[in-house]
C-alpha cells in the first residue's frame, strides 16, 4: 500500500487495494510494514507526536489544522498503531473538507483521511459515517486537478469496505466516476477505473454502472495499457461484471477493437486477467452463442484458448474448455466443414482433449492452431486495411494488432 508524500503533486502513488474484501493487503514499498519498538522512549515519542497532532487539528487556528493534517499524513505513512491512534481526527479533519476556497485546507485534509483510511476498515467506515462523502464527491467536479484525483484516490481505498460501497453508490458517485474515466488525467482515470471495479463487486451497482455507458473509456484504457497490469485485470474484471447484461454485450462487439482487446488481455495477461477475459467472452457467447460467436472468432481468439485449457488455474481451464465448446458448435451439417476452418478443427481438439491426456494432446494441436489462427488474423487485417489509408495505418501498427502464441 503506498501512501501520498506530496501535497502539491499530481503525480502520486495510489493506494492499492483488494477489491473483494474490506482491507487492503498490499503493504507499502516503501516501508517494511508496521514496527513496534520495544524502547519505551520510542514509544513514548511516539505518543507524545500523536497528541500533539490531535491537539493541532482540533484547534480553531486555520495554520494549526494545516500543520496538523500534514503531521498526521506523515504520522500514518507507514504505521497501522498510528491510523487506530488518530482516529479522532477524523471529524476535524471532514470539517476542513468543507472549507470553501482553501484547495491547501482541502488537499491537506483529503491526503491525511486517505492514510488514515489505509488497511483500516474501521477508519474507512468512520469516514464515510463523519460525512466526507460529500465534499469528497463534490471535487470529483473541481477544476482543480489534484483535488480531483486525490478525491479519487480516496474513493478507490474508501470503496474497498462492503460496507461504503452501496453508501458511495447513493451519493451519485458512478456517474462522475465514470466521467473522470472519460476525461480525467492518466493517473485519475486509472484511479476511477479501480473505485468502480471496486464498486462492482457489489450487485446492485453494475446496473448503475451500465447505464452510464463506461464501455468505450473502459475499453480505450485497456487498448494502451499493458496488458500484465493490474489495470488491464482490473478493466477485464469489471468488463466481465458488465457482459452480463445485453447492454453490456452489445456496447463491447459495437466499440471499434473492443473484443481484440480483450483477446489480447486473454494471450498475454496476468493469470487473474486472463480468468476474467475468458470469463467475459464465456458470458457473451453463453447468452447469445449466435450473435456472439463469430466477433470472437474472428479475433483469432483459438490460440490463447487452447493454452488456458493446458496452463490456465483450474477455474479459467474449465471457463476455456466451454468456450472452445461453444465455438466449436456450427449450424452447419459437419460434412460442409472444410478441414482447415477453425470449426473443424475445434471439433477434433474437443474430441480429443475430454479425456485423461487432455494436457499433452492440446499441446500437440497448439502449433496447429497458430497457424490457422495467424491465417484467419492476416485476412482479417487484410479487411480492416481497406479502409484505413497508408499514413493511418503502416504494416508495423497492424502487425501490433495481433499478439499470437
Amino acid at each position: 500500500m503506498e501512501q501520498y508524500s506530496s501535497s502539491s503533486s499530481s503525480s502520486f502513488s495510489s493506494p492499492s487495494y483488494d477489491p473483494t474484501t474490506s482491507t487492503d493487503t498490499n503493504p507499502p514499498p516503501d516501508a517494511d510494514t508496521d514496527t513496534t519498538t520495544s524502547s519505551s522512549s520510542s514509544s513514548s515519542s511516539s505518543s507524545s507526536a500523536v497528541n500533539r497532532a490531535l491537539r493541532l487539528v482540533q484547534s480553531d487556528d486555520v495554520e494549526s489544522k494545516l500543520e496538523g493534517a500534514r503531521e498526521i499524513r506523515r504520522l500514518t505513512k507507514t504505521s497501522q498503531r498510528c491510523r487506530r491512534l488518530l482516529s479522532d481526527s477524523v471529524l476535524p479533519l471532514v470539517s476542513m473538507l468543507r472549507v470553501h476556497d482553501s484547495p491547501e485546507s482541502n488537499e491537506s485534509a483529503l491526503l491525511a483521511l486517505l492514510n488514515l483510511a489505509v488497511k483500516d476498515e474501521t477508519n474507512k467506515i468512520k469516514i464515510v459515517e463523519a460525512g466526507a462523502l460529500e465534499p469528497i464527491i463534490g471535487f470529483l467536479k473541481s477544476q482543480n486537478s489534484n483535488l480531483q484525483e486525490y478525491a479519487t484516490a480516496s474513493l478507490l481505498t474508501l470503496s474497498a469496505s462492503p460496507i461504503n460501497k452501496p453508501v458511495i453508490s447513493a451519493y451519485g458517485a458512478i456517474p462522475l466516476l465514470v466521467e473522470i474515466l472519460r476525461y480525467g488525467s492518466s493517473q485519475a482515470k486509472v484511479e476511477a477505473l479501480k473505485a468502480l471495479s471496486n464498486l462492482s463487486t457489489y450487485t446492485d451497482n453494475v446496473s448503475i454502472i451500465l447505464a452510464t455507458k463506461p464501455i468505450p473509456p473502459i475499453v480505450d484504457l485497456l487498448k494502451t495499457c499493458k496488458k500484465s497490469s493490474k489495470t488491464a485485470e482490473k478493466c477485464c474484471a469489471l468488463i466481465e461484471s458488465l457482459m452480463e447484461f445485453d447492454e453490456g454485450r452489445t456496447a463491447l462487439t459495437s466499440e471499434e477493437g473492443g473484443v481484440l482487446a480483450v483477446v489480447e488481455v486473454l494471450e498475454n495477461g496476468s493469470v487473474h486477467s486472463r480468468e476474467y477475459a475468458v470469463g467475459a467472452l464465456l458470458t457473451m457467447c453463453e447468452s447469445d452463442r449466435c450473435k456472439y460467436r463469430e466477433p470472437i472468432l474472428k479475433e483469432g481468439v483459438i490460440p490463447g484458448l487452447l493454452e488456458l485449457t493446458v496452463q490456465g488455474t483450474p477455474k479459467s481451464q474449465t471457463k476455456a474448455q466451454t468456450l472452445l465448446r461453444l465455438l466449436r458448435d456450427s449450424p452447419y451439417p459437419r460434412s460442409e466443414l472444410q478441414p482447415d476452418t477453425v470449426e473443424n478443427i475445434v471439433c477434433n481438439i474437443i474430441s480429443q482433449i475430454d479425456g485423461d491426456e487432455q494436457s499433452g494432446k492440446a499441446k500437440k494441436m497448439l502449433a496447429e492452431m497458430v497457424q490457422v489462427s495467424m491465417e484467419q488474423s492476416l485476412r482479417h487485417l487484410q479487411q480492416r486495411a481497406l479502409v484505413c489509408t497508408p499514413s493511418d495505418l503502416s504494416i508495423n501498427s497492424c502487425a501490433s494488432e495481433v499478439s499470437l502464441k
